[in-house]
């Protein structure tokens, strides 16, 4: 797999995940779990792509746009995170660490395409004014499209072009309690998604539960499927007792 395709590939994938057009079609392109499989389709590891985009896109779970505002970018963070991930075959964990920053680095890409929109936006009050129906179009649609092309793509084009070998650079001198650190943190990053998601549907109580969960799995080696029947019991009993209770919802 060159490296040029992967860096005109995630490229065009960070675009038409965050370009809004088909709005629902480039929302499930941009998402991570996507993308996790496009890349392991491309790498000839399906699996482990998915397994990739789903951990990053744990981290996005309770991200909010309010307003429109993109406070991380978990498009861009999959972009560049999971095909780096690849081609140092870095485990899961520091993969999620990796794409943090870029994740972050996603919203000021799009603070700078809302900023050159308002060029347009003041071109088309002047089509307006002088009935210039075409002008209003271009302004509206094809312009702040290919504005936002060079603003997506190049910079996740380059990165990827010499991301990798800057990456690996940095893993080689890094001590190695630090590499150790960032996978740590890598392997709870994922938690937080789900807490934040929690807390934003406003059951705080439920918190202690699901961090039992997740370090039964990720301390004591409890398998998934016997978590979730643990947190099956665990649902079934609180609905019970909060019907003893006369509530008719847990």
């Amino acid at each position: 797999m060159s490296v040029l395709l992967i860096a005109v590939v995630s490229g065009l994938l960070y675009f038409l995940g965050t370009s809004r057009i088909g709005y629902g079609l480039s929302s499930a392109i941009g998402a991570p779990v996507t993308l996790g499989f496009v890349f392991g389709l491309m790498f000839g590891d399906p699996i482990n792509g998915l397994i990739l985009g789903a951990s990053i896109n744990l981290l996005y779970l309770g991200v909010v746009f309010t307003g429109g505002n993109v406070p991380s970018d978990g498009c861009l963070a999959a972009c560049i995170a999971i095909p780096v991930a690849f081609q140092l075959g870095l485990d899961v964990d520091t993969a999620v660490t990796i794409a943090v920053p870029f994740g972050i680095l996603g919203s000021f890409i799009d603070q700078i395409r809302r900023t050159t929109n308002l060029i347009w936006l003041h071109k088309a009050d002047k089509c307006a004014a002088e009935g210039d129906q075409k002008g209003i179009y271009w302004c509206a649609m094809v312009y702040p499209t290919i504005v936002a092309f060079a603003i997506r793509f190049i910079p996740v084009f380059v990165i990827n072009m010499f991301g990798a070998s800057v990456v690996q650079t940095i893993l080689t001198y890094l001590p190695q309690f630090i590499i150790t650190g960032l996978s740590v943190a890598g392997g709870i990053l994922p938690a937080i998604g789900f807490a934040v998601i929690i807390m934003s549907i406003g059951r705080k109580e439920l918190l202690p539960y699901f961090f039992m969960g997740f370090f039964a799995v990720k301390y004591l080696n409890v398998g998934t499927m016997a978590c979730a029947v643990f947190g099956i019991c665990i649902a079934a009993l609180m609905y019970f007792a909060s019907n003893k209770k006369g509530e008719t919802t847990v």
